[in-house]
């Protein structure tokens, strides 16, 4: 009995499907695996310490290994901050005041509001600091609420260098908070072998994004890279206006250690 070609490759289609799905198989469940075979996981190659446990609480609360700079009750781990007042957990600046403990790389959570009655304009509003490496490196603390200035110098910008990405500021008097990651910059033999890096949240907001530091941050002159050791004290910057703080602790960062092993 003759049959036409049309006939022939209906008859062995479900043939040829049946044997190219069989060989698909043996490519995804290797023979004999029974799709049970585990696949190696990727292995990196290093061996990494354990990270420590640290205790964190709500928001704002500094984790178990902070050390606390303010916690409301005085200003002893600073100095020229003996004459501060303290009211209701707040400090008021009245003069410029270092940490008497060095620091790194660090996460500084420090809380500020500016003076609730008003009074000047432009950098002469609500100015005060965040003084990184014993104040070379500035996070601007400013009233930024209705009040024009230069942006390279408005609140959470780093001082002429970089402005935020927004204005997360809130009415003059309200509490408002920075969340600060620092990486200090690195010298060898008095040569800049890495730059700092700077990341800021502003009440939860990012406006400054691991920015890298284009060296100090002066008023009258550009910035330069110019030696100093790793750790630094922390400074709040005075600049005359009567600043409130509260809430302010420091986490030193330090990197995980990994042994390659292959």
């Amino acid at each position: 009995m003759r049959c036409s070609c049309a006939c022939l490759r209906a008859w062995i289609a479900p043939f040829l499907f049946t044997a190219f799905g069989l060989a698909l198989s043996l490519v995804i469940w290797p023979q004999g695996s029974g799709r049970t075979q585990e696949v190696k996981p990727y292995e990196s190659g290093i061996r990494w310490e354990e990270p420590k446990m640290v205790q964190t609480g709500a928001p704002g609360t500094p984790p178990s290994d902070a050390v606390i700079l303010f916690d409301g009750t005085n200003m002893k781990a600073w100095n020229g901050a003996e004459k501060w007042p303290i009211k209701d957990g707040a400090a008021t600046a009245t003069s410029w005041a270092t940490t008497k403990q060095s620091f790194g790389n660090y996460q500084l959570h420090v809380e500020f509001a500016t003076p609730k009655k008003v009074s000047g304009s432009g950098q002469g509003r609500g100015n005060n600091g965040i003084g990184l490496s014993n104040a070379r490196y500035e996070v601007q603390v400013l009233d930024a609420w209705h009040n024009p200035t230069y942006w390279d110098g408005m609140c959470a910008a780093i001082y002429k260098q970089r402005p935020p990405l927004v204005n997360a500021a809130r009415p003059p008097g309200e509490w408002q908070t920075y969340d600060i990651v620092f990486e200090t910059p690195l010298f060898r033999d008095g040569k800049l072998t890495r730059p700092g890096y700077v990341t800021v949240f502003w009440d939860g907001a990012v406006v400054q994004n691991h920015v890298q530091l284009l060296g100090d941050t002066p008023y009258d002159r550009p910035p330069a890279y110019r030696p100093h050791p790793e750790k630094q004290p922390l400074a709040l910057m005075y600049h005359n206006n009567p600043v409130r703080f509260r809430n302010i602790w420091i986490r030193e960062i330090h990197e995980l250690t990994g042994e390659r092993t292959q």
